[in-house]
């Protein structure tokens, strides 16, 4: 049995999670289904990050400890997990005592490539990052971001010798032995190394950030959160001893979004030289969601919470939107129009139609027993290809091509026509033909909607219609 390892970014977790962490999810969720589906044994693994400058911040606005926020957001990054039926095997955080202890085992296993020096620059804490004079001065002294001045700090920390992997990245990027899609992406990182890689703050001061990971052997320094949450993906697996380590690395997919390319087309892989172990297989950057054509921001009023999409309209109407109708390769917009139209057209008038008719005209015409069903022949290479590469809007674009193809055939054969004429046999052919075509749709639709492909299987798998009650996509559902 082969073995397939599938992880998400880990949400860093200030704020409460919005539509474009679902997305992620989802698309992780795809590729973790898909393989179990293939007969793979998997891990897919989701999370959060909790430690840094940023966290404690909050935490001291709220009144509350860095422990106490994280334990709350942290539970609700776990809880939309099961809102939108996230087939997750593990939830990792980076406060569990089992990561720490692991995150440090690594930082001594990087020992050789840290050395300590002095660093001057400038600091966001909103961004958990230091940034060049030239951005600096670009930004005139405001991250734009944050809008909050950049603070100059002068401070002795640890740091990561990623010059020298500049070039073994850059080749195993070019060799397509660590994947990065889409392509757009995958020259955006080269450009980056082309110009060469520095070397990089991996601790700060406890004295000015005291909420994190300590340094091995040295308790005035803290690990920086970003390089320590890079590490959730082996410890995870209970790197270095732990069987599932073994067995599992390297990741078959990482999913993240664009913002954190550098992090972890850059860093990450040079971490894992480092260590001596493989780097993953491939690497799916997706894009941004916008709001109406605006960003996704809490003072503009428009962050659309997925707990409530899914109260409103249910799992699978949302899982279908994100994954189709937000681009797999670049960044997509969300309106409360769009996604009615395809709530209406596509899911009620398109896919819910032809189950409806074909489950209703079978048991009209020959009692509800289908009979034989002929195994569906239709291609479905272009859909496995779409899947394999991240391309989820392709994928349902190619099961709605049979969806269409479907209802196109009910309306050319007019079983209604044949019944009249009272040719059982071509009758039969004709219903069983539906339901074969709809049990197809239904394994495609499995990793993008289990609950719709499970409905469909349970009306038709048996040879006997099994009506549900109601409507797959009752459209008084649909309402602002």
């Amino acid at each position: 049995m082969s073995k397939f390892y599938v992880t998400t970014s880990i949400p860093y977790v200030n704020d409460a999670p919005h539509i474009g962490h679902a997305l992620e999810m989802l698309q992780a969720d795809v590729l973790a289904r898909a393989a179990r589906q293939r007969g793979d044994q998997v891990i897919f693994s989701t999370g959060s990050d909790e430690h840094g400058g940023k966290i404690a911040e909050k935490a001291e606005q709220a009144g509350k400890t860095p422990k106490e926020l994280t334990d709350e957001i942290s539970q609700k990054f776990s809880d939309l997990t099961k809102e939108l039926n996230i087939s997750n095997d593990r939830f990792i955080r980076t406060t569990d005592p089992g990561h720490e202890q692991r995150a440090k085992l690594i930082w001594k296993a990087l020992e050789q490539d840290i050395y300590k020096s002095k660093y001057v620059g400038w600091y966001c804490t909103g961004d958990e990052a230091f940034f060049t004079e030239t951005e600096v001065k670009a930004n005139k002294g405001i991250c734009p971001a944050h809008n909050r001045p950049y603070e100059k700090i002068e401070e002795e920390n640890y740091f990561f010798k990623l010059s020298q992997y500049t070039g073994g990245i850059k080749k195993a990027i070019e060799s397509e032995e660590l994947l990065i899609l889409p392509k757009t992406r995958r020259n955006e990182i080269l450009s980056l190394l082309n110009e060469g890689l520095d070397d990089v703050s991996v601790s700060r001061p406890k004295d000015k950030i005291s909420w994190g990971i300590p340094v091995p052997g040295d308790a005035k320094q803290v690990m920086y959160v970003w390089f320590e949450a890079l590490m959730n993906y082996i410890t995870v697996l209970g790197y270095p001893e732990h069987e599932d380590f073994k067995q599992f690395w390297p990741a078959n997919a990482q999913v993240v979004g664009k913002d954190i390319l550098r992090f972890h087309a850059a860093i990450w892989p040079a971490m894992l030289f480092s260590l001596n172990i493989p780097l993953p297989k491939l690497l799916y950057v997706h894009g941004f969601i916008t709001i109406d054509g605006k960003k996704i921001s809490k003072s503009l009023g428009n962050v659309i919470s997925p707990t409530e999409l899914i109260a409103k309209h249910g799992v699978d109407p949302v899982r279908y939107f994100l994954l189709r109708h937000i681009p797999s390769y670049s960044d997509g917009d969300f309106t409360w129009e769009n996604f009615e139209k395809a709530y209406n057209n596509e899911l009620a008038n398109e896919l819910g139609n032809a189950v409806q008719r074909t489950a209703a005209m079978i048991q009209k015409y020959q009692s509800g027993i289908i009979g034989d069903i002929p195994p569906a022949e239709h291609d479905v290479a272009q859909y496995q290809v779409a899947v394999e590469n991240c391309r989820f809007d392709q994928a349902l674009d190619e099961v709605w091509e049979k969806v269409r193809g479907l209802n196109q055939y009910i309306d050319e054969e007019k079983p209604w026509v044949i019944a009249k004429e009272d040719d059982a046999e071509h009758l039969r052919e004709v219903l069983a033909y539906q339901a074969s075509s709809l049990l197809q749709i239904a394994d495609l639709l499995e990793p993008f909607m289990p609950e719709t492909a499970g409905k469909i299987k349970a009306i038709f798998a048996e040879g006997i219609v099994r009506p549900i009650e109601g409507t797959l996509f009752p459209k008084d559902e649909v309402k602002k």
